[in-house]
Protein backbone atom coordinates (compact mmCIF):
# COMPACT_ATOMS: atom_id res chain seq x y z
CA UNK A 1 0.00 0.00 0.00
CA UNK A 2 1.19 3.42 -0.71
CA UNK A 3 -0.46 6.99 -1.08
CA UNK A 4 0.99 10.31 -3.05
CA UNK A 5 1.63 13.53 -1.28
CA UNK A 6 1.87 13.40 2.93
CA UNK A 7 1.88 9.68 3.93
CA UNK A 8 2.78 10.01 7.43
CA UNK A 9 3.37 12.96 10.11
CA UNK A 10 5.96 15.20 11.12
CA UNK A 11 6.48 14.20 15.03
CA UNK A 12 7.99 16.53 18.03
CA UNK A 13 8.44 15.66 21.24
CA UNK A 14 7.57 18.79 24.05
CA UNK A 15 7.63 19.20 27.86
CA UNK A 16 6.14 21.20 30.08
CA UNK A 17 7.61 22.33 33.96
CA UNK A 18 5.01 24.01 35.97
CA UNK A 19 6.36 25.54 39.28
CA UNK A 20 4.36 26.71 41.66
CA UNK A 21 4.58 26.91 45.51
CA UNK A 22 4.78 23.76 47.95
CA UNK A 23 2.23 24.10 50.72
CA UNK A 24 -0.12 21.77 52.81
CA UNK A 25 -2.82 19.99 51.31
CA UNK A 26 -5.21 21.25 53.98
CA UNK A 27 -3.66 25.31 53.33
CA UNK A 28 -4.02 25.62 49.56
CA UNK A 29 -4.15 29.36 49.31
CA UNK A 30 -0.94 29.45 51.15
CA UNK A 31 0.84 28.24 48.07
CA UNK A 32 0.22 27.71 44.37
CA UNK A 33 -0.90 24.39 43.29
CA UNK A 34 0.97 23.69 39.88
CA UNK A 35 -1.16 20.52 39.92
CA UNK A 36 -4.37 22.49 39.50
CA UNK A 37 -2.49 24.87 36.78
CA UNK A 38 -1.28 21.44 34.97
CA UNK A 39 -4.81 20.29 34.67
CA UNK A 40 -6.17 23.75 33.14
CA UNK A 41 -3.05 23.75 30.89
CA UNK A 42 -3.85 19.91 29.38
CA UNK A 43 -7.70 21.17 29.00
CA UNK A 44 -6.46 24.51 27.74
CA UNK A 45 -4.37 22.40 24.94
CA UNK A 46 -7.19 20.99 23.47
CA UNK A 47 -8.44 23.35 22.07
CA UNK A 48 -5.16 24.53 20.01
CA UNK A 49 -6.43 21.89 17.50
CA UNK A 50 -10.02 21.73 17.93
CA UNK A 51 -10.20 25.62 17.77
CA UNK A 52 -7.40 27.65 16.59
CA UNK A 53 -5.78 25.15 13.84
CA UNK A 54 -7.15 24.89 10.26
CA UNK A 55 -7.51 21.08 9.92
CA UNK A 56 -9.63 22.04 6.64
CA UNK A 57 -5.72 22.01 5.35
CA UNK A 58 -4.12 18.97 7.43
CA UNK A 59 -5.00 17.03 10.43
CA UNK A 60 -2.99 17.42 13.34
CA UNK A 61 -2.65 16.11 17.02
CA UNK A 62 -1.55 17.21 20.56
CA UNK A 63 -0.87 14.35 23.11
CA UNK A 64 0.27 14.75 26.51
CA UNK A 65 1.26 10.96 27.44
CA UNK A 66 2.51 11.69 30.84
CA UNK A 67 2.43 13.41 33.97
CA UNK A 68 4.39 13.37 37.09
CA UNK A 69 3.94 15.45 40.29
CA UNK A 70 3.62 14.98 43.67
CA UNK A 71 4.20 12.24 46.14
CA UNK A 72 1.78 12.67 49.37
CA UNK A 73 -1.66 12.84 49.80
CA UNK A 74 -1.95 16.10 51.87
CA UNK A 75 1.22 18.08 50.44
CA UNK A 76 0.91 20.45 47.32
CA UNK A 77 4.01 19.98 45.24
CA UNK A 78 6.22 23.15 43.98
CA UNK A 79 6.55 21.55 40.57
CA UNK A 80 4.89 19.19 37.67
CA UNK A 81 5.97 17.84 34.73
CA UNK A 82 4.22 16.59 31.54
CA UNK A 83 5.96 15.33 27.89
CA UNK A 84 3.82 14.92 24.94
CA UNK A 85 3.81 14.38 21.21
CA UNK A 86 2.87 16.34 18.13
CA UNK A 87 1.70 15.38 14.98
CA UNK A 88 1.56 16.81 11.79
CA UNK A 89 1.59 17.36 8.24
CA UNK A 90 2.05 20.56 7.20
CA UNK A 91 5.55 22.84 8.43
CA UNK A 92 3.30 25.91 8.51
CA UNK A 93 0.85 24.24 10.55
CA UNK A 94 3.69 22.44 12.99
CA UNK A 95 5.30 25.89 13.90
CA UNK A 96 2.13 27.46 14.36
CA UNK A 97 1.26 24.53 16.77
CA UNK A 98 4.69 24.93 18.66
CA UNK A 99 3.66 28.73 19.18
CA UNK A 100 0.18 28.11 20.70
CA UNK A 101 0.89 25.41 22.70
CA UNK A 102 3.78 27.73 24.84
CA UNK A 103 1.30 30.64 24.47
CA UNK A 104 -1.18 28.95 26.30
CA UNK A 105 0.89 26.97 28.59
CA UNK A 106 2.64 29.93 30.02
CA UNK A 107 -0.20 32.01 29.93
CA UNK A 108 -2.72 29.69 32.09
CA UNK A 109 -0.24 29.39 34.33
CA UNK A 110 0.67 32.91 34.45
CA UNK A 111 -3.45 33.15 36.13
CA UNK A 112 -3.02 31.08 39.14
CA UNK A 113 0.52 32.33 39.80
CA UNK A 114 2.36 29.87 38.52
CA UNK A 115 4.90 29.50 35.72
CA UNK A 116 4.93 26.98 32.48
CA UNK A 117 8.33 26.21 31.08
CA UNK A 118 7.75 24.73 27.96
CA UNK A 119 10.51 22.75 25.42
CA UNK A 120 10.00 21.59 21.86
CA UNK A 121 12.33 19.24 19.78
CA UNK A 122 11.73 18.80 16.39
CA UNK A 123 12.13 14.99 15.71
CA UNK A 124 11.40 13.56 12.17
CA UNK A 125 9.78 15.55 9.66
CA UNK A 126 6.48 14.35 7.51
CA UNK A 127 6.89 11.69 4.98
CA UNK A 128 6.09 12.99 1.50
CA UNK A 129 6.01 10.90 -1.30
CA UNK A 130 6.16 13.10 -4.87
CA UNK A 131 2.87 12.43 -6.93
CA UNK A 132 5.09 12.59 -9.87
CA UNK A 133 7.40 9.54 -8.39
CA UNK A 134 4.69 7.87 -7.15
CA UNK A 135 2.60 7.64 -10.90
CA UNK A 136 6.12 6.61 -12.07
CA UNK A 137 6.69 3.59 -10.00
CA UNK A 138 3.18 3.07 -8.72
CA UNK A 139 2.84 0.21 -11.85
CA UNK A 140 5.83 -0.96 -10.50
CA UNK A 141 4.34 -1.97 -7.37
CA UNK A 142 1.09 -2.96 -8.87
CA UNK A 143 3.05 -5.82 -11.32
CA UNK A 144 5.19 -7.22 -8.05
CA UNK A 145 2.19 -7.36 -5.56
CA UNK A 146 -0.52 -9.28 -7.73
CA UNK A 147 -3.73 -8.25 -8.97
CA UNK A 148 -6.10 -7.75 -5.78
CA UNK A 149 -2.85 -7.33 -3.29
CA UNK A 150 -2.27 -3.90 -3.63
CA UNK A 151 -4.29 -0.10 -3.01
CA UNK A 152 -3.79 2.82 -1.26
CA UNK A 153 -2.91 3.65 2.08
CA UNK A 154 -5.13 6.21 3.91
CA UNK A 155 -2.68 8.95 6.21
CA UNK A 156 -1.44 7.37 9.10
CA UNK A 157 -0.01 9.65 11.92
CA UNK A 158 2.80 7.31 12.95
CA UNK A 159 6.02 8.90 12.05
CA UNK A 160 9.23 7.55 10.22
CA UNK A 161 12.59 8.89 10.02
CA UNK A 162 12.63 8.11 5.79
CA UNK A 163 11.80 11.26 6.13
CA UNK A 164 15.79 12.25 6.13
CA UNK A 165 16.26 10.15 3.65
CA UNK A 166 13.77 11.81 1.27
CA UNK A 167 15.58 15.13 2.37
CA UNK A 168 18.45 13.90 0.17
CA UNK A 169 16.88 12.31 -2.77
CA UNK A 170 13.31 11.38 -4.40
CA UNK A 171 12.23 8.66 -2.05
CA UNK A 172 9.03 7.27 -1.86
CA UNK A 173 7.83 5.23 1.38
CA UNK A 174 4.94 2.09 1.15
CA UNK A 175 3.68 -0.38 3.10
CA UNK A 176 4.68 -4.21 3.12
CA UNK A 177 1.63 -6.02 4.34
CA UNK A 178 2.91 -8.85 7.06
CA UNK A 179 -0.18 -10.07 8.53
CA UNK A 180 -0.37 -14.01 8.35
CA UNK A 181 -3.15 -14.71 5.28
CA UNK A 182 -6.01 -16.40 7.68
CA UNK A 183 -5.94 -12.98 10.16
CA UNK A 184 -7.90 -9.81 9.57
CA UNK A 185 -5.11 -6.80 9.16
CA UNK A 186 -7.60 -4.48 10.79
CA UNK A 187 -8.02 -6.89 14.29
CA UNK A 188 -4.44 -8.68 14.18
CA UNK A 189 -2.35 -7.26 17.01
CA UNK A 190 0.12 -5.02 15.68
CA UNK A 191 3.64 -3.94 16.17
CA UNK A 192 3.21 -2.27 19.24
CA UNK A 193 1.46 -5.90 20.94
CA UNK A 194 3.18 -8.10 22.62
CA UNK A 195 0.94 -10.79 20.41
CA UNK A 196 2.06 -9.00 17.15
CA UNK A 197 3.20 -11.68 14.58
CA UNK A 198 5.03 -11.09 11.50
CA UNK A 199 4.68 -13.41 8.43
CA UNK A 200 8.05 -13.42 7.34
CA UNK A 201 6.92 -14.70 4.19
CA UNK A 202 6.37 -11.49 2.55
CA UNK A 203 9.68 -10.47 3.10
CA UNK A 204 10.61 -11.66 -0.71
CA UNK A 205 7.96 -8.90 -2.04
CA UNK A 206 9.98 -6.57 -0.02
CA UNK A 207 12.95 -7.84 -1.63
CA UNK A 208 11.36 -7.85 -5.39
CA UNK A 209 9.70 -4.59 -5.18
CA UNK A 210 12.57 -2.75 -3.74
CA UNK A 211 14.82 -4.15 -6.69
CA UNK A 212 11.88 -3.97 -9.50
CA UNK A 213 11.82 -0.64 -8.65
CA UNK A 214 15.55 -0.19 -8.64
CA UNK A 215 15.58 -1.34 -11.93
CA UNK A 216 12.39 0.45 -13.84
CA UNK A 217 14.01 3.99 -12.49
CA UNK A 218 17.56 3.26 -13.74
CA UNK A 219 15.37 2.24 -17.13
CA UNK A 220 13.59 5.25 -17.10
CA UNK A 221 16.27 7.54 -16.44
CA UNK A 222 18.16 5.85 -19.17
CA UNK A 223 15.77 6.56 -21.93
CA UNK A 224 15.45 10.87 -21.07
CA UNK A 225 19.03 10.39 -21.72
Amino acid sequence: MWRPGPAMSAVDQFWIDVTGKQTHGARPWSGIDPIVASAQIITGIQSIISRQSNIALEPAVVTVGAINGGNRMNIIPEKVAMIGTIRTYDEGMKKDIHKRLATTAEHIAQSSGAQAKVKVVELYNAVVNPPDLVAQMGPTLERVAGPGNFGLQPKSSASEDFSFYQQEAPGMFFYLGVTPRDKDPNTAPNNHSPLFFADESALIYGVRALSNMAVDYMLAANAKR
